[in-house]
């Protein structure tokens, strides 16, 4: 076969996409599991995942702490033989916390899954909370907290979700200083007795799995309740979106100044969630798009900057983000609103959105490349209660949004009086 070399292959666009879909089974005490049975590597990843992230918090950092700290001991196993216990078995295990969920993550070998799932019971199950452990934990995060501090990037993140929702909302609190001072075992522990327990668990299995996986995690997980089952309670929330539209917190020693811009929005349950990521994949969502296109290739003045729509379950919000020299902020700034004139003002070239399109569709098709991602791409509808029919409107939106359709999301969207602009730097 000759192959010309000076001609391009022939372009193929998407016009459908299937995807493996999870398939529920319940344990005896009721506890949904959801397999994804694909791929080639005697490989399993079992995520135990419970309400009990941020959004459940009485008071900062006790999320965080109460997941961490469950693998710093047990009624039967220390620390150091938890981590060894695991390790001899090559597996590894992780616990991750958002806003949302608290997530305890196992990855193994099929054939040592059951040796491994004995450390997981005794973590999930019978966490010590030794004090030592906590100390040296509330001692290390203070003082990468105190170091994070001094970063504009850092303390622009932290500001811009308190003003966004307001200081007292479990989405909006920031982490002070004397807030780690104020944590205590006993909080930690009665927020793991609420929080961590058969009613609130949901388990997710993906990769190459054993045939004998479900009887496998109901010997360990499912024949009886366990933990103090009790109702997650929704927190009382009240939005408190600040009504100052810009806002500068001086770093007098700052060489760069970390920008934000945006607002409240909506997350993916919404009917605009759609067609809005194809309006924020032109404006800053990939590396072509427009805000990179003027103010990193053009002007020279940042490495990046993007811009994103975090889908929160209770809420959502739309954000522009970048670091800039604190000699050409005010002209970011500029250039950023120029360019979200443009997109109320000026229909978007078919060229361009096709581009666009054709971006969004392929990096769709890669995010659900492998059964960890696929546990992935489904976690993310499990989540907000949708089903894999998101997928099928996702992508008939994305196939048929008009320069039109840009255009009047922008206008919606993108009023300039609605948007929240929050400077850390140094005055110039």
């Amino acid at each position: 076969m000759n192959l010309n070399r000076k001609q391009a292959p022939d372009f193929k666009t998407i016009d459908k996409i299937d995807i493996t879909q999870a398939t529920l089974h319940t344990l005896d005490n009721g506890i949904k599991v959801y397999t994804l049975n694909s791929g080639s590597q005697e490989l399993t990843k079992i995520e135990f995942i419970f309400k009990a992230g941020m959004y459940y918090q009485s008071q900062p950092l006790l999320a965080s702490a109460a997941n961490n700290l469950l693998e710093t001991g047990t009624k039967s196993y220390s620390a150091n033989q938890i981590s060894d216990g695991i390790d001899f078995y090559g597996s590894f295990f992780e616990c991750a916390v958002d806003q949302d969920y608290a997530t305890l993550a196992l990855f193994s070998l099929n054939k040592y899954v059951e040796k491994s799932l004995l450390y997981v019971e005794e973590i999930i199950k019978c966490p010590t909370f030794p004090k030592d452990e906590f100390e040296i934990y509330i001692s290390n995060k203070k003082q990468k907290h105190l170091v994070n501090s001094q970063k504009v990037n850092v303390l622009a993140r932290r500001k811009f979700t308190e003003l966004l929702f307001g200081e007292k909302h479990p989405y909006g609190v920031e982490v002070k200083d004397e807030d780690f001072d104020k944590l205590s075992i006993d909080t930690i522990f009665q927020f793991y007795k609420s929080h961590y327990h058969s009613a609130n668990c949901t388990i997710i299995a993906s990769g190459k799995l054993d045939e004998n996986l479900i009887t496998v995690l109901n010997n360990f997980f499912g024949k009886t309740t366990w933990g103090t089952v009790s109702e997650i309670k929704q927190p009382t929330t009240i939005l408190n979106t600040t009504t100052i539209q810009k806002h500068f917190i001086e770093k007098p020693d700052a060489i760069q100044s970390a920008v934000r811009v945006g607002r409240i929005l909506f997350n993916k349950t919404h009917p605009d969630y759609f067609k809005f990521q194809v309006l924020n994949t032109i404006l800053g969502g990939y590396f072509g798009s427009r805000l990179m296109a003027n103010i990193r290739e053009d002007k020279g003045y940042t490495y990046g900057i993007g811009s994103g729509l975090s889908s929160l379950v209770n809420a959502g919000y739309f954000f522009i983000s970048t670091e800039v020299g604190t000699d050409v902020t005010n002209q970011t700034l500029t250039e950023i609103y120029k360019e979200i004139d443009l997109l109320r003002t000026t229909l978007v070239d078919e060229d361009e959105l096709e581009t666009v399109r054709n971006y969004v569709l392929g990096q769709f098709l890669r995010s659900v490349d492998g059964p960890y991602a696929l546990a992935d791409k489904f976690k993310a509808i499990w989540e907000f209660g949708l089903d894999y029919s998101y997928f099928e409107k996702y992508f008939d939106a994305v196939k048929s949004i008009s320069p039109q359709d840009i255009k009047d999301l922008a206008n919606k969207y993108f009023q300039e009086k609605d948007l929240i602009e929050l400077v850390v730097g140094k005055k110039n």
